[in-house]
């Protein structure tokens, strides 16, 4: 887990399978005084390899992988949490690994669990736009860091 940005000890720290943001935080000896942190889900789970960011902009859309947008790491999430570093797969994904995307939780991960079982799955990303909760503007912070 790499945690950076505005925590008393920033790098790689290694955590158990399971852990949360607030372990990561933890991790990195917390946060720095005055640090606004509104926009973590401290309860969200972790995925191997994810890059944590405490207190920095949100990027503007860019790449979803490689090079960097607005001073932070491709694909990094609004709220400084970086997002997964693979397309997630629509058509497998598990309700947690849908709740790693940003925007996302366990009721909107539900949601495109019943769309794909209901309509045999997605045949292409633009169908998300379908899914009850998901507007124009999630749809845009969404289509590149997913796949059919």
């Amino acid at each position: 887990m790499d945690v950076s940005g505005k925590v008393r000890e920033p790098g790689i720290h290694r955590l158990p399978a399971g852990s949360r943001v607030a372990d990561a935080l933890h991790a990195a000896g917390g946060v720095k005084p005055g640090t606004n942190t509104d926009g973590l889900n401290r309860a969200r789970f972790l995925v191997d390899g994810e890059q944590v960011i405490v207190g920095g902009p949100a990027p503007v859309a860019g790449p979803a992988a490689g090079g960097t947008a607005a001073g932070g790491p491709a694909g990094a999430a609004a709220g400084g949490v970086a997002a997964p570093a693979a397309p997630v797969p629509l058509n497998t994904a598990t309700a947690d690994q849908l709740d790693t995307l940003p925007g996302v939780g366990p009721v909107l991960a539900q949601h495109i669990i019943d769309y794909r079982t209901q309509h045999g799955g997605f045949r292409s990303v633009d169908e998300l736009r379908e899914v009850n909760g998901i507007g124009d503007r999630r749809f845009a912070d969404l289509r590149n860091l997913v796949r059919p």
